[in-house]
């Protein structure tokens, strides 16, 4: 896969005047820094996560950077490591309490509409510290090592920034920021769904994880990002079975997850092409005004086995949901990609205690659409991927 100037380009808008946001350190790569192999969850893995695994060169440069600006005072908190439960059932939800997020993180935007155009009065990451840039990711170099150093990214060269999330929900929470000048909505491109499935491939971590939150389904700001973190918890959407809709496209249905999704599967190969599906799909729901929300995980293969730890491939995750328009907070959480995927960051020890399985459901499946719309979607998406 090359990804270069001329790969899915959108067109320019008006750069937006500001800091210079250029990244001081390059992370250049090409696919064989991929890990494709050895990801896997260890028999214990009901402990804190994995006790021994491999910490890719990746990992290693995004981690020590992390730490880093924590220690610089760059976060708005100082995130130490979070209280988890698992909930007692059937779905093994990961509760973590973290009120300082809930308290302390930029207000989110008011948003009317999922097609809204980006506005640039309102915060966006252009305005953001330089300090808080970790690193510039840039693809299709010759090395064979990854690289880091100081050198500018080539002109025209595609790439995006690595961010702290100055509002952490986990360990090593970043964004990954397109070029912030090319003032993009919050609607996602193939070249930066390709770097986030990079992102995953290049860590050696079963926990690291990507998502992506569209307007109308807990976005907080509209301008082009990604989210990554660190899980040291095993979620069932990665191991759950899915049933075929169309294999040729690699392209699944997820039932056995209290929110039904839409599920792409890739062991790291044509990710050019899987990023332009995944991509017709949330075109084709943005094109509809259906929110949705997208989870990039290590997982099983399809068909399973569930109770396997081992993670050969990628599931890139799709759900097709209500809108919510507006600041409307649940009681114990909003429901976001990393909600729909079993994490639940809980902002009260109130909640914390008491939350149940039975109670998790009910708030999630308040965002589920009509069945018999998902079932008109699910034929729709069937019949635009085999086009």
């Amino acid at each position: 896969m090359e990804l270069g100037p001329t790969s899915h380009e959108p067109p320019r808008p008006q750069s937006q005047k500001g800091s210079d946001l250029s990244p001081a350190e390059v992370f250049a790569y090409d696919e064989r820094d991929f890990v494709l192999s050895g990801v896997e969850w260890q028999e214990n893995r009901g402990s804190r996560g994995p006790p021994v695994h491999t910490m890719s060169h990746f990992d290693r440069v995004l981690q020590s950077g992390w730490k880093d600006r924590q220690n610089r005072g760059l976060f708005r908190y100082y995130l130490e490591e979070l209280q988890t439960r698992i909930l007692p059932g059937m779905v093994g939800f990961v509760a973590q309490l973290n009120i300082q997020r809930g308290s302390e993180r930029r207000r989110p935007q008011e948003i009317q509409s999922i097609q809204q155009r980006f506005d640039p009065q309102q915060f966006n990451f252009s305005k953001i510290r330089p300090e808080e840039i970790l690193f510039g990711m840039s693809r299709g170099q010759t090395s064979s090592r990854p690289c880091l150093a100081g050198a500018q990214i080539p002109p025209g060269s595609a790439f995006v920034l690595v961010v702290i999330n100055v509002s952490p929900l986990e360990f090593g929470h970043i964004l990954l920021i397109p070029d912030p000048t090319l003032s993009l909505p919050q609607i996602l491109t193939p070249q930066v769904v390709c770097f986030g499935l990079d992102a995953v491939l290049l860590s050696g971590h079963p926990g690291f994880r990507v998502g992506f939150n569209s307007l109308g389904a807990f976005a907080s700001v509209n301008h082009l990002h990604l989210h990554g973190f660190y899980l040291n918890w095993e979620l069932l959407v990665e191991s759950a079975p899915c049933e075929p809709l169309l294999p040729e496209a690699n392209f699944y249905l997820l039932q056995e997850v209290p929110v039904p999704c839409f599920v792409f599967y890739s062991e790291g190969q044509q990710l050019e092409e899987l990023a332009q599906r995944v991509c017709q799909v949330t075109n084709y729901l943005v094109k509809k005004e259906i929110a949705h929300n997208l989870f990039i995980t290590r997982g099983a293969k399809p068909e399973g086995p569930i109770h396997s730890g081992a993670r050969p491939g990628i599931r890139i995750i799709v759900w097709a949901r209500k809108s919510c328009f507006g600041t409307k907070e649940e009681s114990a959480f909003n429901v976001a990609l990393c909600e729909l995927a079993g994490h639940l960051p809980i902002k009260t020890a109130q909640d914390f205690e008491s939350l149940t399985e039975a109670l998790a459901i009910h708030t999630l499946q308040k965002c589920l659409l009509p069945d018999s719309l998902f079932s008109q979607l699910q034929c729709e998406l069937v019949a635009l991927l085999k086009e």
